[in-house]
């Protein structure tokens, strides 16, 4: 709970930095996941569901907030279809547009959905200027692009999870080949959300022993497939939907990082400035997360084939913002 002298008091006792507001724009299964995971952990005072569909973010909202007393949490829960709201937050999630069906591709939402990002964008450049963003909507590397240059936000206000999910699938693959605990599992993905992202198996190790020791090759080669596959794969057993619990523990984490000022190390989708050899991107790489957004990019050493990979994964999202630039704006 929120104490007069401004600190925040979790469910264990713990004091904690906490965020005044955090909006979360899309009430789907995402935005509605994601405030739940953001109020149970107690992490702002207030969680805010916008969303087009009047109902939809007050009763997700509602149904969140009458579950604080049973889980101990103090954070107010609410829902609207203003984008008003905005005004006051400390971040804001950007989950809202169209979710993958089986057979598409994340390009294939690019047209559609950046009409929703560039709405988005320009009211929190009316009405939150100092909030640090986190898009997620895809293809999530050219619609972080998009937000960043609609709102006209810093550089390490916006940026997008993408690296944080796909590293979590890719721990989990390798977790589950070696009977070994996924925690214990450590490792980046770099480069785009999408069918070109680049798990490093040279930086990848299980509590310090290098994953290359443990495995084979082709068993390495087909965790790094399936990691590739890995939303389509649950769109196509869904068949009517898109992941949403693994996604939104990533989101979750990030914003918890922001909110703690943990000066975590985490890859997420963020605007290159020449590092990693790339300019005038958005692109899945490590970066030092705290209260203020991106606080810098760590550049790792990448093998010959890594580093060709990466390349080729940077092109795919600049085919991806060259039909951007084509759209009418």
């Amino acid at each position: 709970m929120f104490k007069p002298g401004g600190d925040w008091v979790g469910a264990e006792g713990d004091r904690m930095s906490a965020l005044g507001k955090i909006v979360v724009l899309g009430a789907g299964n995402i935005g509605g996941s994601l405030a739940q995971r953001l109020a149970e952990m107690d992490v702002a005072r207030e969680v805010v569901l916008i969303d087009i569909v009047d109902g939809l973010p007050q009763g997700k909202a509602l149904d969140i907030q009458e579950s604080g007393p049973i889980l101990g949490f103090s954070t107010k829960v609410t829902g609207t279809t203003s984008l008003n709201a905005l005004s006051g937050s400390d971040v804001v999630v950007e989950t809202a547009g169209l979710a993958r069906k089986p057979g598409m591709s994340r390009s294939d939402l690019l047209e559609k959905n950046a009409g929703i990002v560039k709405a988005h964008a320009e009211a929190v450049k009316l009405h939150a200027p100092n909030a640090v963003s986190v898009v997620v909507t895809n293809p999530v590397d050219v619609m972080t692009y998009y937000f960043r240059e609609v709102s006209g936000l810093p550089p390490a206000r916006v940026f997008g999870e993408s690296g944080t999910l796909d590293t979590a699938r890719f721990r989990s693959f390798v977790a589950e080949a070696l009977h070994v605990a996924p925690r214990d599992v450590t490792g980046f993905v770099l480069g785009t959300h999408g069918d070109t992202m680049v798990p490093l198996l040279s930086l990848t190790s299980v509590s310090g022993v290098p994953l290359t020791k443990l495995l084979p090759p082709e068993q390495l080669a087909a965790i790094v497939a399936r990691t590739k596959q890995g939303g389509a794969e649950i769109v196509n057993l869904l068949k009517t939907g898109s992941a949403f619990y693994a996604p939104t523990a990533s989101q979750a984490e990030i914003v918890r990082a922001i909110a703690h000022d943990e000066h975590r190390l985490l890859p997420v989708a963020a605007h290159l400035s020449g590092e990693f050899g790339e300019k005038d991107v958005c692109v899945g790489v490590p970066v030092v997360l705290g209260r203020q957004g991106v606080e810098r990019i760590v550049e790792v050493d990448l093998l010959p084939a890594e580093r060709e990979a990466f390349r080729a994964s940077v092109a795919a999202v600049r085919a991806d913002l060259a039909i951007l630039a084509k759209l009418p704006r």
